[in-house]
Order: structure tokens, then C-alpha cells, then sequence
């Protein structure tokens, strides 16, 4: 959708905006006091780069978009009323797994889904009158981000989209829910996961890795350091390739573009990892010379799951993939590490 198209539907939402939010009866705040939760921890005020978010109350009525904070909300014991839709993990319950599972261990209602991405279904979260919308990790603009905020309290990304790191995301989803003690928690669970990890496969601990993708014929670019798919590789204890601490970012979200005419800077990596769109995505890919030439790859020492749900998952860090990552990842990376020479 052009940039033309999105200013007319903004000023369409922004007319059914304004009846529903008038149909709900809005509360006057200055009525009465913003309500506290138990431990006092609110009005709470949680600054983003598109503007801040005030939460007058304990929400009860969670939405979130992008990924990532619906499951933090529910290891926080807050089942969201709507989420973003993501169907290229989803499994045959129309849900990605890990959330499934888990509402269900809950006793708890599944929560709607509705589209989000560039066309956000603003009308969906209308009727689904929420209490605060999480969007700490996702691609939310500006434009959609005022949009937001007249529905409901919106928590967005602190510096860019797709870009903030995990344990900051909980941190940030536990401060507008009150549960600032139990998402540090959280934080400190998954450390010891990962930790427990590394510790039962030590020979991890000697390879190196660079974590790869494309966008077409033509393209290779490489996740950085930090980046939640690597972040969860190294929390089995592998590490990352030193040159790509050389790459600089190129892409404002954690990544940086190398083009695939320089390949051959990935040598010296042990294993590469790496996620295909498609079949035919996959099979166009590994038909390229230069990306054949790649060592890891020329010897099979390539980890590309072709499971959606287990590529959506182990991209991810919250207290819900890691724990049903960790188990899937350990037979793949023996399998690509057999291959290694010696």
C-alpha cells in the first residue's frame, strides 16, 4: 500500500474511531483517580520512539502486534484478547504452537487474531475494546502508531522497528502490565536455560557460525550478534563467526547486507545457518556457484530447518520459544556439525 492509499485509510479509521470509541463509552478520567495495582506500580508512563504510551491501570484486556509480547504476556499470566495473526508459523490449530499449548495448559479462551503488518485491521481491536495494545517488538509506523493510540494505551519500540533486544522486551512488557519483579524473572529463567544448554552440549562451545538469509537470486545478507535468531544459537553455546562484527549494519534491524559477491567472507564459519521462503526459494538458492562456494555449505554444514513453525520460534527469544526451541535445535546442529572435517 502507497504512502497515498494509507493517509485515506487513516482518515477512514480515524472517523469509525471516533464512533466507536463514543459507542464505548469512554470514562472521563478526570472523574476519578487512575486505579493502582496491588503493588502501586501504576499510572505508569513508558516512553517509545513514536510517542508514549500512559496506562492509568492494571490492563486486563490485552492486544499485542508483532511477536514476541504475546507470549511474555501470557508467562506473566495475562492471556491476550487479540493478537497479531501469523500464519506462515501457524500449525493446523491456526495458532503458532508454542501460544496454543500454552492457552490451553491455562484453561484460557484463545485469543482473536486479526491482520497486522501494513494493514493493521483497526476495526478488529476496536471491537475487542482493549485496555493496552504491546507492540515493543514489530514494525509499527507512525501513522499506524496514531492510529493506535486513540484506541487504546500503545506501547511501541524504544529506539527502532524490529530492533529491541529481548530481555528488553520483557522488561518493557512487564513494567505496562505491573509485573516489573516477575518479568525480571522471566529474564533470569531463560539465562539459566540457556545456560543448562551450553552446559550439556560443551563441543558446542568450539564452533563458530554465521546466521544467513536472502531476499532473492543475487542477495546474502547476515544477521548480527545481537540479532534474536543468533541470540538464540548462542545460547547453546556456539559462536558467532568474528567477521561478522566486521559487517556493518545495513538494514536497521539488526542485519547487515553483504551481496552475494562476497560469500567467500564466510570461510572461516563452521556452520551456517539459515531459513528458506519456499521449496523453490530454497532450491534457486543453493543453485548459485558463489553460495555453493561458501565452505559450510559446499560440506553440508548447514542448519535450515524447513518446519514454519520451528524457523518462527527459534527467531524469537520469550519464555515460550525457548524452551520449545532449545530441544529441536540440538539434533540439527549435530547433524551440520558431523560434517565437519576431522
Amino acid at each position: 500500500m502507497d504512502s497515498t492509499l494509507r493517509r485515506a485509510g487513516g482518515i477512514g479509521i480515524a472517523a469509525l474511531l471516533t464512533l466507536g470509541l463514543a459507542a464505548c463509552g469512554t470514562p472521563a478520567e478526570e472523574e476519578a483517580p487512575a486505579a493502582e495495582s496491588a503493588d502501586g506500580a501504576f499510572p505508569v508512563s513508558i516512553e517509545s520512539a513514536l510517542g508514549t504510551a500512559e496506562i492509568p491501570a492494571q490492563p486486563e484486556r490485552v492486544v499485542t502486534l508483532g511477536q514476541g509480547s504475546a507470549e511474555t504476556a501470557i508467562a506473566l499470566g495475562t492471556v491476550p484478547v487479540g493478537i497479531e495473526s501469523y500464519e506462515w508459523g501457524s500449525d493446523e490449530t491456526g495458532y503458532l504452537p508454542w501460544i496454543h499449548e500454552a492457552v490451553t495448559e491455562a484453561g484460557a479462551e484463545p485469543p482473536t487474531q486479526f491482520a497486522g503488518a501494513d494493514d493493521i485491521d483497526f476495526e478488529a481491536i476496536i471491537e475487542l475494546e482493549p485496555d493496552v495494545i504491546l507492540a515493543p517488538w514489530s514494525g509499527v509506523t507512525q501513522e499506524q502508531y496514531d492510529v493506535l493510540t486513540d484506541i487504546a494505551p500503545t506501547v511501541a519500540y524504544p529506539d527502532l522497528p524490529w530492533s529491541t533486544d529481548w530481555d528488553q522486551q520483557i522488561e518493557i512488557i512487564g513494567q505496562a502490565l505491573g509485573k516489573p519483579e516477575e518479568a525480571g524473572e522471566l529474564i533470569e529463567g531463560i539465562e539459566t536455560q540457556f545456560e543448562e544448554a551450553a552446559a550439556a552440549n560443551p563441543e558446542f562451545a568450539d564452533l563458530t557460525f554465521s546466521y544467513v538469509y536472502n531476499t532473492g537470486p543475487g542477495t546474502l545478507g547476515v544477521f548480527l550478534p545481537d540479532e534474536q535468531r543468533v541470540a538464540m544459537v548462542r545460547g547453546l553455546g556456539l559462536q558467532v563467526d568474528p567477521v561478522v562484527e566486521t559487517f556493518p549494519e545495513t538494514e536497521g534491524t539488526d542485519s547487515a547486507v553483504i551481496g552475494l559477491e562476497n560469500a567467500d567472507k564466510l570461510a572461516d564459519s563452521d556452520l551456517v545457518f539459515t531459513f528458506y521462503s519456499s521449496p523453490e526459494n530454497r532450491e534457486e538458492i543453493e543453485a548459485q556457484e558463489l553460495y555453493q562456494a561458501i565452505p559450510a555449505v559446499e560440506r553440508g554444514s548447514v542448519v535450515a530447518p524447513e518446519d514454519q513453525p520451528f524457523v518462527t520460534a527459534s527467531s524469537i527469544i520469550n519464555p515460550l520459544t525457548v524452551p520449545w526451541t532449545l530441544e529441536r535445535y540440538v539434533p540439527l546442529i549435530e547433524e551440520a556439525a558431523a560434517n565437519l572435517d576431522g
